[in-house]
Protein backbone atom coordinates (compact mmCIF):
# COMPACT_ATOMS: atom_id res chain seq x y z
CA UNK A 1 0.00 0.00 0.00
CA UNK A 2 1.41 3.38 -0.98
CA UNK A 3 1.56 5.69 2.01
CA UNK A 4 0.58 9.27 1.34
CA UNK A 5 3.44 11.77 1.43
CA UNK A 6 1.36 13.91 3.76
CA UNK A 7 1.41 11.16 6.39
CA UNK A 8 5.17 10.78 6.05
CA UNK A 9 5.57 14.54 6.28
CA UNK A 10 3.46 14.66 9.43
CA UNK A 11 5.47 11.92 11.11
CA UNK A 12 8.77 13.58 10.15
CA UNK A 13 7.53 16.93 11.41
CA UNK A 14 6.60 15.48 14.81
CA UNK A 15 9.45 12.99 15.24
CA UNK A 16 12.56 14.48 16.86
CA UNK A 17 15.46 12.52 15.34
CA UNK A 18 17.70 13.45 18.26
CA UNK A 19 15.12 12.14 20.71
CA UNK A 20 14.61 8.88 18.78
CA UNK A 21 18.31 8.13 18.38
CA UNK A 22 18.90 9.28 21.94
CA UNK A 23 16.83 6.35 23.22
CA UNK A 24 19.49 4.00 21.77
CA UNK A 25 22.66 6.10 21.92
CA UNK A 26 24.00 8.52 24.50
CA UNK A 27 24.29 11.82 22.61
CA UNK A 28 25.99 15.04 23.58
CA UNK A 29 25.88 18.48 22.03
CA UNK A 30 28.68 19.60 19.70
CA UNK A 31 27.90 22.86 17.95
CA UNK A 32 24.64 22.42 16.06
CA UNK A 33 25.04 18.65 16.02
CA UNK A 34 24.59 15.80 18.46
CA UNK A 35 27.35 13.20 18.57
CA UNK A 36 27.66 9.71 20.02
CA UNK A 37 29.00 6.20 19.53
CA UNK A 38 27.59 4.56 16.40
CA UNK A 39 25.44 1.49 17.23
CA UNK A 40 26.12 -0.08 13.84
CA UNK A 41 29.83 -0.74 14.37
CA UNK A 42 32.19 -0.99 17.31
CA UNK A 43 34.08 2.19 18.15
CA UNK A 44 35.61 4.01 21.10
CA UNK A 45 35.48 7.56 19.73
CA UNK A 46 32.12 9.00 18.67
CA UNK A 47 31.68 9.25 14.90
CA UNK A 48 27.87 9.33 14.75
CA UNK A 49 26.60 12.83 14.01
CA UNK A 50 22.93 13.75 14.28
CA UNK A 51 21.68 16.93 12.61
CA UNK A 52 18.32 17.76 14.28
CA UNK A 53 17.77 20.84 12.12
CA UNK A 54 18.21 18.84 8.91
CA UNK A 55 16.59 15.63 10.16
CA UNK A 56 19.50 13.37 9.20
CA UNK A 57 22.19 11.30 10.89
CA UNK A 58 25.55 10.25 9.51
CA UNK A 59 28.27 7.99 10.86
CA UNK A 60 31.72 8.94 9.62
CA UNK A 61 33.11 5.62 10.77
CA UNK A 62 30.99 3.08 8.90
CA UNK A 63 29.29 5.39 6.40
CA UNK A 64 25.69 4.66 7.47
CA UNK A 65 23.35 7.63 7.23
CA UNK A 66 19.78 8.62 6.58
CA UNK A 67 16.66 9.98 8.23
CA UNK A 68 14.84 8.87 11.36
CA UNK A 69 13.10 6.08 9.44
CA UNK A 70 16.46 4.75 8.22
CA UNK A 71 17.86 4.68 11.76
CA UNK A 72 14.89 2.83 13.15
CA UNK A 73 14.87 0.34 10.26
CA UNK A 74 18.54 -0.51 10.80
CA UNK A 75 18.44 -0.47 14.59
CA UNK A 76 15.32 -2.60 14.91
CA UNK A 77 15.64 -4.57 11.64
CA UNK A 78 12.29 -3.23 10.44
CA UNK A 79 10.80 -2.72 7.01
CA UNK A 80 9.84 0.88 6.24
CA UNK A 81 6.08 0.45 6.84
CA UNK A 82 6.80 -1.00 10.28
CA UNK A 83 9.18 1.84 11.16
CA UNK A 84 6.55 4.32 9.99
CA UNK A 85 3.87 2.65 12.13
CA UNK A 86 6.14 2.63 15.18
CA UNK A 87 6.93 6.34 14.88
CA UNK A 88 3.34 7.25 14.01
CA UNK A 89 2.13 5.51 17.14
CA UNK A 90 4.82 7.16 19.26
CA UNK A 91 4.01 10.66 18.01
CA UNK A 92 0.26 10.32 17.66
CA UNK A 93 -0.16 10.33 13.88
CA UNK A 94 -3.15 8.34 12.61
CA UNK A 95 -2.48 5.81 9.85
CA UNK A 96 -4.95 4.11 7.54
CA UNK A 97 -5.35 0.36 8.00
CA UNK A 98 -2.82 -1.67 6.02
CA UNK A 99 -4.06 -3.14 2.77
CA UNK A 100 -4.87 -6.85 3.40
CA UNK A 101 -2.77 -8.02 0.43
CA UNK A 102 0.24 -5.97 1.58
CA UNK A 103 -0.20 -7.37 5.08
CA UNK A 104 -0.17 -10.93 3.73
CA UNK A 105 3.00 -10.30 1.71
CA UNK A 106 4.73 -8.73 4.70
CA UNK A 107 3.60 -11.56 6.94
CA UNK A 108 4.87 -14.19 4.49
CA UNK A 109 8.30 -12.55 4.25
CA UNK A 110 8.60 -12.34 8.02
CA UNK A 111 7.63 -16.01 8.28
CA UNK A 112 10.36 -16.95 5.78
CA UNK A 113 12.92 -14.91 7.71
CA UNK A 114 11.90 -16.85 10.82
CA UNK A 115 12.17 -20.18 8.99
CA UNK A 116 15.63 -19.28 7.73
CA UNK A 117 16.74 -18.23 11.20
CA UNK A 118 15.53 -21.54 12.65
CA UNK A 119 17.39 -23.43 9.92
CA UNK A 120 20.55 -21.39 10.41
CA UNK A 121 20.60 -22.06 14.14
CA UNK A 122 19.92 -25.76 13.55
CA UNK A 123 22.71 -26.13 10.97
CA UNK A 124 25.16 -24.30 13.24
CA UNK A 125 24.26 -26.53 16.16
CA UNK A 126 24.76 -29.63 14.00
CA UNK A 127 28.23 -28.46 12.92
CA UNK A 128 29.25 -28.08 16.56
CA UNK A 129 27.71 -31.42 17.56
CA UNK A 130 30.49 -33.84 18.49
CA UNK A 131 29.09 -36.72 16.42
CA UNK A 132 26.97 -35.17 13.68
CA UNK A 133 29.40 -32.42 12.68
CA UNK A 134 32.69 -34.35 12.85
CA UNK A 135 33.17 -34.70 9.08
CA UNK A 136 32.21 -31.09 8.39
CA UNK A 137 34.52 -29.78 11.13
CA UNK A 138 37.37 -31.84 9.65
CA UNK A 139 36.60 -30.32 6.26
CA UNK A 140 36.80 -26.82 7.81
CA UNK A 141 40.09 -27.69 9.51
CA UNK A 142 41.57 -28.92 6.23
CA UNK A 143 40.55 -25.63 4.59
CA UNK A 144 42.07 -23.62 7.42
CA UNK A 145 38.72 -22.31 8.67
CA UNK A 146 39.00 -21.52 12.38
CA UNK A 147 36.39 -21.87 15.11
CA UNK A 148 36.18 -18.08 15.37
CA UNK A 149 35.41 -17.83 11.65
CA UNK A 150 32.78 -20.56 11.93
CA UNK A 151 31.03 -18.47 14.57
CA UNK A 152 31.53 -15.15 12.76
CA UNK A 153 29.90 -16.43 9.56
CA UNK A 154 27.38 -18.72 11.32
CA UNK A 155 28.58 -21.73 9.32
CA UNK A 156 26.68 -24.95 9.81
CA UNK A 157 26.18 -28.52 8.70
CA UNK A 158 23.16 -30.23 7.14
CA UNK A 159 23.10 -33.80 8.52
CA UNK A 160 22.39 -36.90 6.45
CA UNK A 161 18.89 -37.31 7.91
CA UNK A 162 16.00 -36.67 5.50
CA UNK A 163 13.71 -35.32 8.21
CA UNK A 164 15.84 -33.77 10.98
CA UNK A 165 15.37 -30.24 9.65
CA UNK A 166 11.69 -30.92 8.93
CA UNK A 167 11.20 -31.86 12.58
CA UNK A 168 13.18 -28.81 13.76
CA UNK A 169 11.08 -26.44 11.70
CA UNK A 170 7.85 -28.04 12.90
CA UNK A 171 9.01 -27.75 16.52
CA UNK A 172 9.55 -24.03 15.97
CA UNK A 173 6.08 -23.44 14.49
CA UNK A 174 7.26 -23.07 10.89
CA UNK A 175 4.48 -24.12 8.54
CA UNK A 176 5.55 -26.61 5.83
CA UNK A 177 4.36 -24.36 3.00
CA UNK A 178 6.54 -21.52 4.33
CA UNK A 179 9.57 -23.83 4.59
CA UNK A 180 8.96 -24.97 1.00
CA UNK A 181 8.79 -21.35 -0.21
CA UNK A 182 12.03 -20.65 1.68
CA UNK A 183 13.71 -23.50 -0.23
CA UNK A 184 14.52 -25.45 2.93
CA UNK A 185 12.38 -28.55 2.35
CA UNK A 186 10.55 -30.26 -0.50
CA UNK A 187 7.49 -32.53 -0.73
CA UNK A 188 8.25 -36.26 -0.81
CA UNK A 189 6.40 -39.12 -2.50
CA UNK A 190 4.54 -40.08 0.68
CA UNK A 191 2.67 -36.84 1.18
CA UNK A 192 5.21 -35.50 3.66
CA UNK A 193 8.38 -33.45 3.27
CA UNK A 194 12.12 -34.03 3.06
CA UNK A 195 15.06 -31.77 3.65
CA UNK A 196 16.65 -30.08 0.60
CA UNK A 197 20.20 -29.98 2.01
CA UNK A 198 22.01 -33.12 3.21
CA UNK A 199 25.63 -33.75 4.20
CA UNK A 200 26.81 -30.30 3.24
CA UNK A 201 28.65 -27.41 4.86
CA UNK A 202 25.97 -24.74 5.18
CA UNK A 203 26.82 -21.10 4.51
CA UNK A 204 24.04 -18.58 5.24
CA UNK A 205 23.66 -15.31 3.35
CA UNK A 206 22.42 -12.27 5.27
CA UNK A 207 20.73 -9.09 4.10
CA UNK A 208 22.53 -5.90 5.10
CA UNK A 209 19.79 -5.40 7.70
CA UNK A 210 20.61 -8.73 9.35
CA UNK A 211 17.93 -11.14 8.11
CA UNK A 212 18.94 -14.63 6.95
CA UNK A 213 17.82 -14.70 3.32
CA UNK A 214 19.50 -17.72 1.67
CA UNK A 215 21.91 -20.64 2.02
CA UNK A 216 24.72 -22.20 0.05
CA UNK A 217 25.43 -25.88 0.71
CA UNK A 218 29.01 -27.00 -0.09
CA UNK A 219 29.61 -30.73 -0.68
CA UNK A 220 32.25 -32.16 1.65
CA UNK A 221 33.75 -34.43 -1.00
CA UNK A 222 33.80 -34.93 -4.75
CA UNK A 223 30.03 -34.79 -5.10
CA UNK A 224 28.11 -32.99 -7.82
CA UNK A 225 26.81 -30.42 -7.70
CA UNK A 226 29.61 -28.91 -5.65
CA UNK A 227 27.15 -26.27 -4.36
CA UNK A 228 23.42 -26.30 -3.77
CA UNK A 229 22.10 -22.76 -3.48
CA UNK A 230 18.78 -21.24 -2.54
CA UNK A 231 16.81 -20.43 -5.67
CA UNK A 232 14.45 -17.47 -5.97
CA UNK A 233 12.17 -16.96 -2.96
CA UNK A 234 9.98 -14.06 -1.79
CA UNK A 235 13.00 -12.72 0.17
CA UNK A 236 15.89 -13.67 -2.12
CA UNK A 237 16.69 -13.26 -5.80
CA UNK A 238 20.04 -14.38 -7.16
CA UNK A 239 21.90 -11.46 -8.67
CA UNK A 240 20.51 -8.88 -6.25
CA UNK A 241 22.65 -9.56 -3.18
CA UNK A 242 26.35 -9.77 -2.36
CA UNK A 243 27.57 -12.37 0.08
CA UNK A 244 29.15 -10.91 3.27
CA UNK A 245 28.26 -7.30 2.40
CA UNK A 246 26.55 -7.13 5.78
CA UNK A 247 29.90 -7.56 7.55
CA UNK A 248 32.12 -5.95 4.88
CA UNK A 249 30.34 -2.58 4.71
CA UNK A 250 32.25 -0.92 7.54
CA UNK A 251 35.71 -1.81 6.18
CA UNK A 252 34.56 -1.03 2.63
CA UNK A 253 33.41 2.45 3.64
CA UNK A 254 36.64 3.08 5.55
CA UNK A 255 38.87 2.04 2.63
CA UNK A 256 36.46 3.15 -0.10
CA UNK A 257 37.09 -0.16 -1.85
CA UNK A 258 35.61 -3.65 -2.02
CA UNK A 259 37.41 -6.87 -2.92
CA UNK A 260 35.09 -9.00 -5.05
CA UNK A 261 35.58 -12.77 -5.32
CA UNK A 262 33.48 -15.48 -6.95
CA UNK A 263 32.65 -17.87 -4.12
CA UNK A 264 31.72 -18.12 -0.47
CA UNK A 265 34.90 -19.81 0.77
CA UNK A 266 37.20 -17.40 -1.06
CA UNK A 267 35.39 -14.55 0.67
CA UNK A 268 35.52 -16.22 4.09
CA UNK A 269 39.24 -16.98 3.68
CA UNK A 270 40.00 -13.32 2.91
CA UNK A 271 38.05 -12.12 5.94
CA UNK A 272 39.92 -14.58 8.12
CA UNK A 273 43.21 -13.26 6.71
CA UNK A 274 42.25 -9.71 7.65
CA UNK A 275 40.74 -8.46 4.38
CA UNK A 276 37.38 -7.60 5.88
CA UNK A 277 36.15 -5.59 2.88
CA UNK A 278 35.73 -8.75 0.78
CA UNK A 279 32.39 -9.84 -0.71
CA UNK A 280 31.33 -12.59 -3.11
CA UNK A 281 29.26 -12.07 -6.25
CA UNK A 282 27.87 -15.65 -6.20
CA UNK A 283 27.44 -15.74 -9.96
CA UNK A 284 29.26 -15.66 -13.24
CA UNK A 285 29.32 -11.86 -13.40
CA UNK A 286 28.13 -8.76 -11.61
CA UNK A 287 24.58 -7.68 -12.23
CA UNK A 288 23.40 -4.04 -12.27
CA UNK A 289 21.59 -4.63 -8.95
CA UNK A 290 24.78 -5.91 -7.33
CA UNK A 291 26.76 -2.99 -8.74
CA UNK A 292 24.27 -0.58 -7.18
CA UNK A 293 24.54 -2.39 -3.83
CA UNK A 294 28.32 -2.23 -3.96
CA UNK A 295 28.21 1.47 -4.88
CA UNK A 296 26.45 2.17 -1.60
CA UNK A 297 29.51 0.86 0.24
CA UNK A 298 32.45 2.09 -1.86
CA UNK A 299 33.44 3.68 -5.17
CA UNK A 300 36.25 1.24 -6.02
CA UNK A 301 36.06 -2.50 -6.72
CA UNK A 302 38.95 -4.96 -7.04
CA UNK A 303 37.88 -8.09 -8.92
CA UNK A 304 39.47 -11.45 -8.04
CA UNK A 305 37.89 -13.84 -10.52
CA UNK A 306 39.37 -17.10 -11.78
CA UNK A 307 42.01 -16.91 -14.51
CA UNK A 308 40.17 -19.35 -16.81
CA UNK A 309 38.04 -18.24 -19.75
CA UNK A 310 34.85 -18.13 -17.69
CA UNK A 311 36.53 -16.05 -14.99
CA UNK A 312 37.94 -13.57 -17.48
CA UNK A 313 34.55 -13.25 -19.18
CA UNK A 314 32.91 -12.66 -15.79
CA UNK A 315 35.47 -9.96 -15.00
CA UNK A 316 34.81 -8.22 -18.33
CA UNK A 317 31.04 -8.24 -17.82
CA UNK A 318 31.47 -7.07 -14.22
CA UNK A 319 33.62 -4.14 -15.33
CA UNK A 320 30.82 -2.96 -17.61
CA UNK A 321 28.18 -3.28 -14.88
CA UNK A 322 30.35 -1.44 -12.37
CA UNK A 323 31.31 1.30 -14.82
CA UNK A 324 27.62 1.92 -15.53
CA UNK A 325 27.15 2.66 -11.81
CA UNK A 326 30.23 4.88 -11.62
CA UNK A 327 32.39 2.37 -9.74
CA UNK A 328 36.09 2.30 -10.67
CA UNK A 329 37.03 -1.33 -11.37
CA UNK A 330 40.41 -3.00 -11.00
CA UNK A 331 41.46 -6.65 -11.17
CA UNK A 332 43.96 -9.00 -9.54
CA UNK A 333 45.88 -11.56 -11.51
CA UNK A 334 46.68 -14.31 -9.00
CA UNK A 335 49.81 -16.29 -9.94
CA UNK A 336 49.49 -19.86 -11.24
CA UNK A 337 45.74 -19.54 -11.62
CA UNK A 338 45.10 -20.05 -7.91
CA UNK A 339 41.89 -18.81 -6.29
CA UNK A 340 42.16 -16.30 -3.40
CA UNK A 341 41.50 -18.98 -0.76
CA UNK A 342 44.31 -21.25 -1.94
CA UNK A 343 46.71 -18.35 -2.53
CA UNK A 344 46.24 -16.91 0.97
CA UNK A 345 46.57 -20.30 2.65
CA UNK A 346 49.77 -21.11 0.76
CA UNK A 347 51.43 -17.71 0.64
CA UNK A 348 49.98 -15.75 3.54
CA UNK A 349 48.18 -12.44 3.94
CA UNK A 350 51.20 -10.26 3.15
CA UNK A 351 51.62 -11.86 -0.26
CA UNK A 352 47.96 -11.14 -1.05
CA UNK A 353 48.40 -7.60 0.24
CA UNK A 354 51.25 -7.17 -2.24
CA UNK A 355 48.88 -8.16 -5.06
CA UNK A 356 46.32 -5.64 -3.83
CA UNK A 357 48.96 -2.92 -3.90
CA UNK A 358 49.48 -3.45 -7.64
CA UNK A 359 46.07 -4.20 -9.22
CA UNK A 360 45.43 -4.16 -12.95
CA UNK A 361 43.18 -1.35 -14.14
CA UNK A 362 39.91 -2.09 -15.89
CA UNK A 363 41.30 -0.39 -18.99
CA UNK A 364 44.18 -2.87 -19.25
CA UNK A 365 41.91 -5.84 -18.53
CA UNK A 366 39.57 -4.86 -21.35
CA UNK A 367 42.36 -4.05 -23.81
CA UNK A 368 44.31 -7.24 -23.11
CA UNK A 369 41.27 -9.49 -23.28
CA UNK A 370 39.96 -8.18 -26.59
CA UNK A 371 43.37 -7.97 -28.26
CA UNK A 372 44.17 -11.54 -27.16
CA UNK A 373 40.76 -12.74 -28.30
CA UNK A 374 40.97 -11.13 -31.74
CA UNK A 375 44.66 -11.84 -32.39
CA UNK A 376 44.96 -13.30 -35.88
CA UNK A 377 41.26 -12.84 -36.57
CA UNK A 378 41.08 -9.09 -37.09
CA UNK A 379 43.65 -6.70 -38.47
CA UNK A 380 45.27 -4.45 -35.88
CA UNK A 381 43.86 -1.38 -37.58
CA UNK A 382 40.33 -2.73 -37.20
CA UNK A 383 40.83 -2.86 -33.44
CA UNK A 384 42.22 0.65 -33.17
CA UNK A 385 38.83 2.36 -33.08
CA UNK A 386 37.55 -0.06 -30.46
CA UNK A 387 40.69 0.48 -28.35
CA UNK A 388 40.30 4.26 -28.54
CA UNK A 389 36.66 4.07 -27.48
CA UNK A 390 37.53 1.74 -24.59
CA UNK A 391 40.29 4.05 -23.36
CA UNK A 392 38.01 7.08 -23.50
CA UNK A 393 35.22 5.28 -21.67
CA UNK A 394 37.18 3.66 -18.86
CA UNK A 395 40.32 5.72 -18.26
CA UNK A 396 40.61 9.21 -16.75
CA UNK A 397 41.31 11.74 -19.48
CA UNK A 398 44.79 12.54 -18.16
CA UNK A 399 45.75 8.86 -18.75
CA UNK A 400 44.51 8.55 -22.33
CA UNK A 401 47.92 9.07 -23.95
CA UNK A 402 49.56 6.46 -21.70
CA UNK A 403 46.93 3.87 -22.63
CA UNK A 404 47.17 4.78 -26.32
CA UNK A 405 50.88 3.95 -26.17
CA UNK A 406 50.13 0.67 -24.37
CA UNK A 407 47.43 -0.41 -26.84
CA UNK A 408 49.48 0.71 -29.84
CA UNK A 409 52.43 -1.42 -28.72
CA UNK A 410 50.21 -4.47 -28.37
CA UNK A 411 48.64 -3.81 -31.79
CA UNK A 412 52.00 -2.96 -33.38
CA UNK A 413 50.69 0.44 -34.41
CA UNK A 414 51.71 4.00 -33.73
CA UNK A 415 49.86 5.91 -30.97
CA UNK A 416 48.73 8.40 -33.61
CA UNK A 417 46.83 5.57 -35.32
CA UNK A 418 44.55 5.38 -32.28
CA UNK A 419 44.14 9.16 -32.21
CA UNK A 420 43.10 9.12 -35.84
CA UNK A 421 40.72 6.25 -35.10
CA UNK A 422 38.49 8.62 -33.16
CA UNK A 423 37.51 10.16 -36.47
CA UNK A 424 35.96 6.82 -37.34
CA UNK A 425 33.75 6.97 -34.29
CA UNK A 426 30.30 8.54 -34.12
CA UNK A 427 30.24 12.33 -33.56
CA UNK A 428 29.33 12.08 -29.88
CA UNK A 429 32.77 10.55 -29.27
CA UNK A 430 34.54 13.65 -30.58
CA UNK A 431 34.04 15.36 -27.23
CA UNK A 432 36.49 13.78 -24.79
CA UNK A 433 34.81 12.11 -21.88
CA UNK A 434 36.41 12.31 -18.47
CA UNK A 435 36.35 9.63 -15.83
CA UNK A 436 32.97 8.87 -14.24
CA UNK A 437 32.04 11.21 -11.43
CA UNK A 438 32.19 8.37 -8.96
CA UNK A 439 35.76 7.30 -9.85
CA UNK A 440 37.53 6.51 -6.62
CA UNK A 441 39.00 9.45 -4.78
CA UNK A 442 42.06 7.25 -4.29
CA UNK A 443 42.71 7.27 -8.04
CA UNK A 444 42.24 10.82 -9.27
CA UNK A 445 41.98 13.11 -6.22
CA UNK A 446 41.16 16.70 -6.92
CA UNK A 447 40.83 16.36 -10.69
CA UNK A 448 37.05 16.43 -11.06
CA UNK A 449 34.71 19.25 -10.14
CA UNK A 450 31.38 17.61 -10.90
CA UNK A 451 31.07 15.49 -7.75
CA UNK A 452 31.48 18.72 -5.77
CA UNK A 453 28.89 20.58 -7.86
CA UNK A 454 26.34 17.76 -7.53
CA UNK A 455 26.73 17.49 -3.76
CA UNK A 456 26.61 21.26 -3.34
CA UNK A 457 23.50 21.74 -5.47
CA UNK A 458 21.54 19.04 -3.64
CA UNK A 459 22.79 20.33 -0.27
CA UNK A 460 21.63 23.86 -1.08
CA UNK A 461 18.18 22.72 -2.18
CA UNK A 462 17.87 20.47 0.86
CA UNK A 463 18.44 23.51 3.04
CA UNK A 464 16.33 25.91 0.94
CA UNK A 465 13.79 23.91 -1.15
CA UNK A 466 12.04 27.05 -2.38
CA UNK A 467 14.96 27.62 -4.76
CA UNK A 468 13.99 24.49 -6.68
CA UNK A 469 11.24 26.24 -8.62
CA UNK A 470 13.77 28.78 -9.87
CA UNK A 471 16.57 26.40 -10.85
CA UNK A 472 14.88 23.07 -11.67
CA UNK A 473 14.88 23.75 -15.42
CA UNK A 474 18.26 25.50 -15.46
CA UNK A 475 20.08 22.52 -13.93
CA UNK A 476 19.06 19.45 -15.97
CA UNK A 477 19.33 15.96 -14.48
CA UNK A 478 21.62 14.96 -17.35
CA UNK A 479 24.35 17.12 -15.81
CA UNK A 480 24.59 14.73 -12.85
CA UNK A 481 27.08 11.89 -13.31
CA UNK A 482 26.51 10.38 -9.86
CA UNK A 483 23.55 8.01 -10.45
CA UNK A 484 22.22 8.28 -6.88
CA UNK A 485 22.28 12.08 -6.85
CA UNK A 486 20.90 12.20 -10.39
CA UNK A 487 17.90 10.14 -9.30
CA UNK A 488 17.44 12.39 -6.26
CA UNK A 489 17.60 15.50 -8.45
CA UNK A 490 15.11 14.08 -10.95
CA UNK A 491 12.65 13.47 -8.12
CA UNK A 492 13.23 16.93 -6.67
CA UNK A 493 12.63 18.53 -10.06
CA UNK A 494 9.36 16.61 -10.40
CA UNK A 495 8.19 18.07 -7.06
CA UNK A 496 9.78 21.49 -7.55
CA UNK A 497 6.55 23.48 -7.18
CA UNK A 498 5.40 21.80 -3.98
CA UNK A 499 8.54 21.75 -1.83
CA UNK A 500 8.86 24.61 0.62
CA UNK A 501 10.42 23.29 3.84
CA UNK A 502 13.28 20.78 4.34
CA UNK A 503 10.73 18.42 5.93
CA UNK A 504 8.87 18.42 2.58
CA UNK A 505 11.99 17.04 0.90
CA UNK A 506 12.46 14.37 3.56
CA UNK A 507 8.83 13.29 3.18
CA UNK A 508 9.24 12.77 -0.57
CA UNK A 509 12.12 10.33 0.05
CA UNK A 510 10.88 8.70 3.25
CA UNK A 511 11.23 4.95 2.91
CA UNK A 512 13.78 5.22 0.09
CA UNK A 513 16.92 4.07 1.91
CA UNK A 514 19.26 4.76 -0.98
CA UNK A 515 17.97 8.31 -1.49
CA UNK A 516 17.96 9.19 2.21
CA UNK A 517 21.53 7.94 2.52
CA UNK A 518 22.48 10.17 -0.41
CA UNK A 519 20.75 13.16 1.23
CA UNK A 520 22.49 12.44 4.52
CA UNK A 521 25.85 12.36 2.74
CA UNK A 522 25.37 15.88 1.31
CA UNK A 523 23.62 17.45 4.30
CA UNK A 524 25.64 20.46 5.42
CA UNK A 525 28.24 20.15 2.63
CA UNK A 526 27.92 23.89 2.07
CA UNK A 527 26.57 26.51 4.46
CA UNK A 528 25.42 29.95 3.31
CA UNK A 529 24.10 32.88 5.26
CA UNK A 530 20.88 33.33 3.29
CA UNK A 531 18.99 32.55 0.10
CA UNK A 532 20.85 35.21 -1.89
CA UNK A 533 24.19 33.54 -1.22
CA UNK A 534 22.72 30.19 -2.19
CA UNK A 535 21.24 31.69 -5.33
CA UNK A 536 24.62 33.20 -6.24
CA UNK A 537 26.24 29.77 -5.93
CA UNK A 538 23.59 28.17 -8.14
CA UNK A 539 24.09 30.94 -10.69
CA UNK A 540 27.80 30.09 -10.78
CA UNK A 541 26.90 26.46 -11.41
CA UNK A 542 24.67 27.42 -14.35
CA UNK A 543 27.47 29.63 -15.70
CA UNK A 544 29.84 26.68 -15.39
CA UNK A 545 27.50 24.61 -17.53
CA UNK A 546 27.66 27.24 -20.25
CA UNK A 547 31.45 27.19 -20.10
CA UNK A 548 31.53 23.38 -20.17
CA UNK A 549 29.33 23.45 -23.28
CA UNK A 550 31.65 25.97 -24.91
CA UNK A 551 34.72 23.87 -24.08
CA UNK A 552 33.05 20.74 -25.42
CA UNK A 553 32.13 22.49 -28.68
CA UNK A 554 35.67 23.87 -28.94
CA UNK A 555 37.10 20.34 -28.67
CA UNK A 556 34.64 19.07 -31.29
CA UNK A 557 35.74 21.80 -33.69
CA UNK A 558 39.38 21.17 -32.86
CA UNK A 559 38.96 17.49 -33.69
CA UNK A 560 37.15 18.24 -36.93
CA UNK A 561 39.77 20.76 -38.03
CA UNK A 562 42.54 18.27 -37.18
CA UNK A 563 40.80 15.59 -39.25
CA UNK A 564 40.49 17.92 -42.25
CA UNK A 565 44.08 19.03 -41.88
CA UNK A 566 45.41 15.45 -41.74
CA UNK A 567 43.31 14.58 -44.78
CA UNK A 568 44.78 17.63 -46.57
CA UNK A 569 41.30 19.05 -47.10
CA UNK A 570 40.39 22.75 -46.80
CA UNK A 571 38.92 23.95 -43.51
CA UNK A 572 35.66 25.91 -44.06
CA UNK A 573 35.86 29.52 -42.99
CA UNK A 574 32.81 29.24 -40.74
CA UNK A 575 34.51 26.47 -38.76
CA UNK A 576 37.65 28.56 -38.39
CA UNK A 577 35.60 31.58 -37.28
CA UNK A 578 33.59 29.64 -34.70
CA UNK A 579 36.78 27.96 -33.44
CA UNK A 580 38.52 31.33 -33.05
CA UNK A 581 35.51 32.91 -31.33
CA UNK A 582 35.25 30.10 -28.81
CA UNK A 583 38.99 30.23 -28.16
CA UNK A 584 38.72 33.95 -27.38
CA UNK A 585 35.66 33.39 -25.17
CA UNK A 586 37.31 30.62 -23.20
CA UNK A 587 40.56 32.55 -22.87
CA UNK A 588 38.64 35.52 -21.49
Amino acid sequence: MRIDDGVKREVLARADIGEVIGTYVQLRKRGNDLVGLCPFHGEKSPSLHVHPDQGFFKCFGCGVGGDVFTFLQKQENLAFPDALRMLAKRYGVALAEEDPHAARVRSEKEAIYHANDVARAFFHRMLLDVREGAAAREYCTNRGITAATIDAFALGYAPASWDALVDELRANDVAPDIAVKAGLIRPNDRGGHRTFYRERLMIPTFATTGETIAFGGRALGDVEPKYLNTSTTPVYTKGRFLYALNVARRAAAKEDSVIVVEGYLDCIALHQAGFTNAVAALGTAFTPDQARELRKAASRAILCFDADAAGIDAALKSIEALAAEGVAAWALRIPDGKDPDEFVRRNGAEAFRALLDAPISATQVKLDAEIDRQHGRLAAGALAGWAEETIRRLAPQQEWDRWRVYAAQRLELAPDDLRRARMMLSPHHFAPRGAPANTSRHLVPGTLERPSFEREVVSIVLEDPALLAEYADRIPSERFDNPRLRRVWETLRAHARSLVQPSDVRAVFAGDEDATAALASVSGVVVFADSEERRAKLDRVVERFARDDAERRYRELDGEITRLFEAEQPVPSDLRAEHAALAAELKG
